[in-house]
């Protein structure tokens, strides 16, 4: 493996978590080979102590974006900063194309998504639930409704049109403290830890609910199966099928916030170890610090696709140790 990687997001919790798995497991990837593109000065410094490339860099410049994609020679970019954006996205695209026509060789993009594209109250409809469906064009006839939906079907079908070889990782909840130099906690887990800190009390939602999940350790493990395939020349699925859903087990709500209250009570962090009910979706949205616009996807909403993450790995290579 000689191909250069950029992954953007590096110092979040998914991307940063995706760079220290390379760091850490798979020695045949070298620090050489690794670009993290960060936002701050700040994040630079802390990941410059892994050995590693990294690049304060604008992603929505793409004369700054294409000047350091052929300055490190990238074949493959691994975009972990945004799942909404396609103007983040598309010079990324624009850059690889330029590569793949200087150097001549296959370029890769590997989006990460996210499951709520995937929600029925996000306007997905029930009869598409396994991977082997029409997801892209599903995805395509419902874009307009979810900025999810509409950035995936961008990138693939700019990628396509480029000549880059697209690639979409669907993360379900995450959680598991990440490996990264600089963000290591998830979004869902510590927003409702953090609620229950301020309010000095556990609260559920009137109705439970079964999400899906994965722990970052396999969602890792997805990523670099991908980033293997590729870069040893294995055809696996891609564009418009190559929707790779990380979605390891389901997570029942109820019992998760008992075991959060139990825990959480043990260490007198609240006062009960009881959850209670939250009064209003307001008062939700205000205690967890969300948007209430935003509440019944993040935090009350589950998918059709279940078990998807052995389904997923099984249609890649398995990587030899």
């Amino acid at each position: 493996m000689s191909q250069n990687i950029l992954i953007t997001g590096a110092a979040g919790y998914i991307g940063g978590s995706i760079v220290a798995d390379l760091l850490s497991k798979h020695p045949e990837v070298t620090k050489d080979q690794i670009v993290a593109a960060v936002r701050t000065d700040e994040q630079a410094k802390a990941l410059s102590t892994l050995g590693i490339n990294v690049l304060k860099l604008d992603l929505s410049d793409e004369q700054a974006v294409i000047y350091e994609i052929s300055s490190h020679k990238i074949s493959v970019i691994v975009h972990a900063a945004n799942s909404i954006n396609p103007g983040l996205a598309l010079p990324l695209i624009n850059a690889l194309a330029k590569q793949k026509e200087a150097a001549g060789k296959p370029e890769y993009f590997i989006h990460t998504s996210g499951l709520s594209a995937f929600y029925a109250n996000s306007g997905w409809p029930c009869s598409v639930n396994k991977d082997t469906d029409a997801v892209f064009e599903t995805e395509k006839e419902f874009a307009d409704s979810y900025p999810v939906r509409k950035t995936d079907v961008i990138v693939i079908e700019h990628a396509q049109a480029q000549g880059v070889i697209p690639f979409i990782v669907v993360p379900s909840i995450v959680y598991g403290r990440g490996t990264g130099a600089w963000n290591q906690l998830s979004v869902m887990i510590p927003g409702l830890t953090r609620a229950s800190l301020k309010l000095g009390k556990v609260y559920k939602f009137d109705e439970n609910i079964s999400l899906q999940a994965v722990h970052i350790s396999d969602l890792t493990s997805l990523y670099y199966r991908i980033i293997h395939a590729v870069l040893s020349h294995k055809e696996i699925p891609s564009g418009k099928e190559g929707h790779y859903f990380a979605v390891a087990h389901d997570m029942d709500m109820w019992e998760f916030q008992d075991h959060l209250a139990a825990a959480m009570k043990a260490r007198g962090l609240v006062s009960s170890d009881k959850p209670e009910v939250y009064p209003s979706d307001e008062f939700a949205a205000d205690a967890i610090d969300v948007p209430v616009e935003f509440l019944e996807t993040l935090y009350r909403s589950g998918t059709l696709y279940k078990d998807a993450y052995q389904l997923q790995m099984a249609k890649i290579p398995k990587a030899k140790s």
